[in-house]
């Protein structure tokens, strides 16, 4: 399904060409747009040197805004002085300059004759008033105007708000949203025109309350980060990280603006930093970009802020068992009155943080979001959390958490004095009925959004009791299922923790190709369960069998998965890889043997085997020598077999998907875009094609490879290395047996081979390597720490 907009998009500027406004370019520019980036004109003989240092420094920064570092060449720097006349040809001009009123005015009163009537004119602003922004702009213009706040930093967080102005016209609206979505992958909420609008107005407010109940039940802030991090479903920074991650002064700011803005809240009072939290800000301690804030890293040592002692100690509290085993409960009734009822002050802090949220998110959702579902969506996308506020409070009971609020209100136990509102009380069961949300302001239940570009998301992010597309399964056990929606293409779905790729998951591919080839014009395999395509094989059962010495099965387990990938590079129907997220080692080789790969640009790809000490040997060493033959002018490309070498021994991922072109891992022929929820229709319909066009496998090919001759470089590129201390010799020797196997083993320069024998090559190394005591070492401690060890 094509999206049409009402008018075609193409010239964009962005305005302010500080970090925000870079990074906004930055973005544009990932996903094929030319932006200018228009700035003060600096003096000197380059009067735009400060901007092209703006753009210079996005090459540097950490995390990247640049999905690849030459995307930078696609951003123009301009200025006003000189280039305000290039305003007349843009459809799209986004304003991110600092925020304060009378600067965005006189910037507004500057551009506005250049402007063309048409123009969509956004401010990237997170919290000024988008109607009071509007009337600064000639009459003609206010109805092209509207805000829209991306979140920090722009390639990686997907919530953008689109905040309309009274006089925004509703068709922009929609195409705003739409080429949000589409064209940059984003997750959009429209919000009301309100101070901090929807999610900073919550999340703020939700970190003030952690604050003030630390101090009440008198627990340490690393504690607090234990207590609200991922044990209840929140991002490992929690709190007291979060505020060091964004910056105390810019999380000072968003409390500021509320203070300033809702002098008539109910809750105004609250809008307040404690001393301890201004004494740092005062002197110059922000948090990380002035590594000193809430934490500080001292050496090795992570010592947090004491505000008894204005110190810092070492971080070293941990949860009580008994609070730690009412979490780990997965229903959130046991959970929420489990704290509620125990007398722990760690129990009874968690129990008033998610009280008071709940309290403050019913009295405010009304003039901040349309329904309850935005609300909730805007704390998943924009603070990471897995649920939003009334999804928690409707799984634990609408009625009975309700109850336990208003008698807590009655006591005087709560943070804010309001009654709830009526319309709480005139939910039965909560805000949620199957594929509708409540809206307190239309005291009405709204559906989902149904914009036409919502409909290429066949499984969109879905809040409590929404459905998707309905499914036929088709072939389903405990590690895989196949499925189809009706349209005569199967899509093969892994259920293991991480899509890792077990032997059951190998059986199972096995049967959806035999069942494909029955019935179907094509499969996808798509990772339907979580954000990840796959993280690589189970290593779980590499231990087994190591510890008991069965080689032999675990040479079978690989033959098998070569096999199956194989299968998939030769079936007589098209097999389309629907790729977001890790795609790592063993998934990396599945992927690779697809017709086609449909890619997320947040995909980051990569055969990392050697981290856990083995080679790559689901056909990821023989891809890579065939890829390089392929590619080819000569009989086999040593630069790009060299190229490759270094990949594959240093471990080396993509960044991003347009990355993973440069490395080879993708092909001209495969396909990035933008938003990760459109990857499996967009699979769908590479299969379809390819179905059309009458697909056939491609045929077999002999390989020359390099040899013991060609291999020789390699080899001392690695030698240098491990006699540079750069690598282990542990290292250096997977190294030699990734070149081994790249270069062919033993077979002279320019000898042909075929793909089982560079696939027997693999599994040698892989098993002789596993014999080892080093390798052994490096899997137990990925198993138990999760990382990698370099020994």
């Amino acid at each position: 399904m094509s999206i049409q907009l009402n008018r075609n998009i193409k010239k964009v500027a962005v305005l302010g060409a500080g970090v925000m406004g870079a990074q906004i370019a930055a973005q544009l520019a990932n996903v094929g747009f030319k932006p200018y980036l228009f700035d003060l004109t600096s003096t000197g003989k380059d009067s735009n040197a400060l901007i092209n240092q703006s753009i210079k420094l996005l090459t540097k920064q950490k995390p990247e805004p640049l999905a690849v570092p030459s995307n930078a060449q696609r951003i123009i720097p301009a200025n006003y002085d000189e280039d305000i006349a290039l305003l007349g040809d843009c459809d799209w001009v986004i304003e991110a300059i600092s925020e304060r009123m009378d600067w965005k005015k006189d910037l507004y009163l500057k551009i506005a004759p250049h402007l063309k009537p048409t123009a969509w004119i956004c401010s990237n602003t997170s919290g000024l008033s988008i109607h009071a922004l509007a009337e600064l702009l000639p009459e003609n213009l206010r109805s092209q105007f509207l805000g829209v706040h991306f979140f920090n930093p722009p390639r990686y967080m997907p919530l953008v708000e689109v905040i309309p102005s009274h006089h925004t016209h509703p068709s922009i609206v929609k195409d705003l949203e739409t080429l949000l979505v589409t064209r940059l992958g984003k997750s959009v909420v429209l919000a009301k025109d309100t101070p901090n609008f929807i999610a900073n107005r919550i999340g703020v407010v939700s970190m003030l309350i952690a604050i003030e109940h630390t101090q009440q039940y008198k627990l340490s802030f690393d504690l607090v980060d234990k207590l609200t991090g991922p044990i209840i479903g929140r991002p490992k920074s929690a709190t007291y990280r979060t505020a060091d991650v964004v910056g105390l002064d810019t999380f000072s700011h968003a409390v500021k603006t509320m203070d300033d803005n809702l002098k008539d809240c109910s809750c105004h009072s609250f809008y307040q930093l404690p001393e301890w939290l201004t004494g740092l800000i005062n002197n110059g301690s922000l948090g990380q970009k002035t590594k000193k804030g809430i934490y500080f890293k001292q050496g090795k040592d992570i010592k947090v802020y004491d505000p008894a002692s204005q110190d810092y100690l070492l971080s070293h509290y941990k949860i009580s068992d008994d609070v730690l085993s009412i979490l780990k409960s997965k229903d959130w009734s046991e959970k929420l009155i489990g704290l509620k009822n125990n007398n722990n002050n760690e129990a009874q802090f968690l129990w008033a943080t998610f009280r008071d949220l709940f309290h403050y998110a019913a009295l405010t959702a009304d003039s901040i979001a349309e329904t309850l579902r935005d609300i909730d969506l805007c704390m998943r996308w924009g603070f990471g959390w897995d649920q939003g506020p009334f999804e928690i409070w409707q799984q634990a009971g609408w009625e009975e958490i309700k109850q336990a609020i208003n008698e807590d209100i009655k006591a005087g136990k709560t943070l804010f004095s309001s009654p709830m509102p009526a319309w709480v009380d005139s939910l039965e069961s909560g805000p949620y009925i199957e594929n509708a949300s409540y809206s307190p302001e239309k005291q009405s239940y709204l559906p989902r959004p149904h914009l036409d570009v919502y409909k290429r998301q066949l499984s969109p992010p879905l809040v409590l009791n929404e459905t998707k597309e309905s499914q036929t399964i088709v072939f389903e056990d405990d590690a895989v299922k196949l499925s189809c929606s009706g349209d005569d293409i199967f899509v093969l779905s892994l259920k293991t923790k991480m899509n890792v790729i077990s032997s059951a998951v190998l059986n199972g591919l096995s049967e959806a190709l035999e069942l494909t080839k029955q019935s179907a014009k094509g499969m996808v395999i798509w990772p339907e369960r979580g954000s990840h395509f796959s993280a690589g094989a189970n290593i779980n059962e590499f231990a087994e069998a190591i510890q008991s010495r069965q080689y032999d099965v675990i040479d079978s387990t690989l033959k098998t998965f070569q096999q199956n990938c194989l299968d998939i590079r030769y079936a007589n129907f098209p097999v389309v890889a629907a790729a977001k997220g890790y795609v790592l080692g063993g998934g990396c080789e599945l992927m690779m043997h697809c017709a086609r790969t449909i890619a997320a640009q947040e995909t980051y790809i990569g055969l990392v085997e050697v981290g856990i000490g083995v080679v790559p040997a689901g056909g990821g060493c023989k891809e890579m020598v065939l890829r390089a033959y392929q590619n080819s002018q000569g009989p086999n490309d040593t630069q790009a077999i060299s190229r490759y070498f270094e990949q594959i021994a240093m471990a080396k991922a993509s960044t991003s998907a347009q990355s993973a072109i440069n490395y080879n891992y993708l092909r001209s022929v495969d396909t990035v875009i933008p938003n990760s929820d459109e990857i499996l229709y967009v699979a769908k319909q590479e299969v379809n094609n390819l179905y059309e066009q009458g697909y056939a496998p491609p045929v077999s090919e002999l390989i020359p490879v390099l040899g013991p001759s060609g291999r020789t470089p390699f080899e001392m590129v690695a030698l240098n290395m491990k006699e540079g201390n750069f690598i282990s010799s542990h290292d250096y020797r997977i190294a030699c047996e990734v070149a081994r196997v790249l270069t062919g083993g033993d077979c002279e320069a320019g000898q042909k081979v075929d793909e089982a024998y560079l696939l027997k090559l693999e599994r040698e190394a892989f098993i002789s390597l596993l014999q080892t005591e080093e390798t052994g070492a490096r899997i137990k401690h990925m198993l138990t720490t999760g990382k990698a060890l370099r020994n």
